[in-house]
């Protein structure tokens, strides 16, 4: 039975992407759901949508007021090349959000019982030689884990005396509707499904049902509190990753993308070969010794649930 809230309100700030409809999926049918976005659109059913700027304090704090739940997602995509003005809205857009909520909830009457700030699995070191938990994993220097670490000390060093604060590392996100999945079918689609680099860098990954189903899950423990590594614990190698999608998809054929193409390639479209090349190899050691249980613990189910949820045209040209 999946673990699921009922009759709460959930405040998601940020919350207009990916992970963010998939928390809406997930929860909006048996609790109010508050989403907090630069780009608010009409209510939908229990969901309403509320303008903040993820800067200053504003009518949006009112908002907050006796939630049970607060899931910060807010944060620029690293999605993009790393350039000094990029970098510096990469971390301003985490920073700045963090403080800011900190600060409202501090004004509150009610607050929050749980704040979840959403991190990222690839704070920890590229590993090809043994896995990363929170336990004994190694935290090295390069950009994407500068950013991580200090997201991370910003949300750690606000002092909230009666809400419960959770950072969740979550590693990269797989669900039908959006993510890294549609650029991955669409290689798949025209043939170019094979793998990135020397196929060897791990890749953690988590279903977006299980991101979901891990909040849920951490709300109900009131014991628990501090980091969380939100990732499927049967982690594989890149070259394992993209032969199981071709398989889930139908596909035989998958030409690999060595790092020179990759570097072209990512130059051209705006991005970072980090994205691909970094070897993400990440156990969620402290939330299965907890008692968590995944509904996805294995690639290949995932992958069949996702494609189950899309049309053919969406891995297939025909």
């Amino acid at each position: 039975m999946k673990p699921i809230l009922q009759h709460k309100k959930i405040v998601v700030a940020g919350g207009a992407g990916f992970i963010g409809q998939g928390l809406i999926d997930h929860f909006g049918k048996e609790n109010d759901l508050v989403i907090l976005t630069r780009h608010p659109k009409p209510d939908q059913g229990r969901t309403t949508y509320v303008y903040w700027d993820g800067q200053t304090l504003g009518d949006w704090a009112t908002q907050l007021e006796n939630a049970d739940l607060l899931i910060n997602l807010t944060g620029k995509s690293v999605n993009c090349r790393y350039t000094e003005r990029n970098k510096k809205e990469i971390f301003n857009s985490r920073t700045h959000a963090t403080t800011i909520l900190g600060e409202a909830i501090r004004g509150l009457a009610h607050p929050p019982r749980l704040w979840v700030n959403v991190a990222s699995a690839t704070i920890y070191r590229h590993a090809e030689d043994r896995p990363m938990d929170e336990f004994t994993g190694e935290i090295e220097n390069d950009f994407s884990v500068q950013v991580c670490k200090k997201w991370e000390q910003t949300f750690n060093d606000i002092t909230l005396p009666h809400t419960r604060k959770i950072v969740l590392r979550i590693a990269v996100t797989l669900g039908h509707q959006g993510g890294v999945m549609a650029p991955y079918l669409n290689l798949m689609k025209f043939g170019l499904g094979g793998y990135q680099g020397n196929g060897r860098q791990m890749f953690s990954w988590v279903h977006i049902t299980d991101v979901c189903r891990m909040i849920a899950w951490l709300y109900e423990q009131p014991q628990l509190s501090g980091t969380f590594n939100c990732s499927a614990p049967n982690p594989v190698p890149n070259k394992t990753f993209m032969q199981m999608l071709r398989k889930a998809g139908g596909h035989y054929i998958g030409l690999p993308a060595p790092a020179w193409m990759l570097a072209l390639g990512a130059r051209m479209i705006g991005t970072e070969t980090e994205l691909l090349l970094k070897s993400r190899w990440v156990l969620p050691a402290r939330i299965t010794q907890a008692g968590f249980t995944f509904q996805y613990p294995q690639l290949q189910p995932a992958f069949e649930n996702i494609l189950q949820q899309l049309p053919r045209r969406a891995y297939h040209l025909f």
